[in-house]
């Protein structure tokens, strides 16, 4: 018998959103090849979106959204979908999170997306 694997898909992170014309907008991501549902920060000097990284001193240290799709911008930048305000709730275990960030600043992630109004379930 065959063994199907489900994998990470657009919005499988989310589980409920207000509406959905407002708590999502089409970002720039600057860098990386990045999953559905990965944690974004902004970077401060142009705007754009990158993983969140909380040992980085360029914007991308605060947690401020989590991608709504696929963005492969290892080639350059690329539009993306992302969920950028609440109200909002995601599952906090289909959140993904770049290297391997330690507790506290998962938790300190959590606590600047609830920020800007999206809860971690």
């Amino acid at each position: 018998m065959t063994t199907l694997t489900e994998t990470t898909h657009p919005g499988g992170f989310l589980v409920w959103e207000a509406f959905r014309d407002y708590t999502r907008e089409t970002v720039t991501v600057a860098s990386g090849t990045l999953n559905p549902g990965t944690v974004l920060g902004k970077i401060t000097a142009s705007g754009k979106y990158a993983a969140h990284d909380p040992a980085a001193v360029d914007g991308t240290e605060t947690a401020v959204a989590v991608l709504w799709g696929k963005a492969d911008a290892a080639g350059g930048d690329v539009p993306a979908v992302a969920l950028v305000r609440g109200p909002a709730v995601v599952n906090r275990h289909d959140l993904v999170f770049v290297g391997t960030p330690s507790e506290g600043e998962i938790t300190a992630a959590h606590a600047a997306l609830l920020a800007v109004g999206i809860l971690v379930r």
